[in-house]
Parts: C-alpha cells; sequence; structure tokens
C-alpha cells in the first residue's frame, strides 16, 4: 500500500483509499458529502502564520518547507496522522487531500514525503 496525495477539488482517483484532508481550513464550496472523507486532522496543516507568509510563492517554498518541518516536529497532530497512516496502511493506500491549486508546492507534498521517511 502506497500514500498518495489529491486535490480535493479534482474527481476523486481512489475511493478505496483511507482519505485524509490534511489542510487547516475547509476547502470552500465543498460539501462533506463531496469530500468522501475518512478523516479531517486539520491541526497537522501549516500554522495560520506559516501559511498567511508562504501566500503560494513558489520562490518561498523550500523556506516554507524548512519551517512547515520544524512545526511538524512539536506538532502532536503530526502523531496523531502517523499513527492513522501506519494502521491503514496495511489494508489499503492513504490519500492525503489538499485545496492548493499548486499541486507541486503545498503541504500534502511534505507530509507524504515526511510520512514515507518516518514509517
Amino acid at each position: 500500500m502506497e500514500i498518495k496525495i489529491e486535490r480535493i477539488y479534482t474527481k476523486p482517483v481512489d475511493l478505496a483509499g483511507y482519505r485524509i484532508l490534511v489542510d487547516r481550513l475547509w476547502p470552500r464550496g465543498i460539501s462533506k458529502v463531496n469530500a468522501h472523507l475518512d478523516e479531517w486532522i486539520k491541526e497537522v496543516g501549516p500554522s495560520t502564520d506559516l501559511r498567511k507568509w508562504f501566500n503560494h510563492d513558489v520562490t518561498k517554498f523550500a523556506e516554507f518547507k524548512t519551517r512547515y518541518l520544524a512545526e511538524l516536529k512539536d506538532n502532536p497532530a503530526y502523531n496523531q496522522l502517523l499513527v492513522t497512516v501506519r494502521k491503514q496502511l496495511k489494508g489499503q493506500n492513504v490519500i492525503l487531500l489538499f485545496g492548493a491549486k499548486d499541486t507541486e508546492h503545498n503541504q500534502a507534498i511534505i507530509l507524504q514525503e515526511k510520512l514515507e521517511q518516518d514509517l
């Protein structure tokens, strides 16, 4: 089984996997039914200050990643996510859902990489 990432605004690719929203804010215009979520761990998303500082500026992504990883070290929600992913991967894929338009520069990519290192 593997950890995948998927933009919540696109049609779900893998409904058979365990779907976790990893954004601190609920995505605009998405109903809970259409999200097809199994869990929302909002506290694992970047802090409000960090999110506002980054503002989806690609030139800040390397620094964003460094700062976000530093936040995750002291974040109990990351440990919750790690336990959940470890448990779910025994029988299915895990899909980390995010709302950002940029599919290459967002916190879900950083989380996927960190989870794969920590498992």
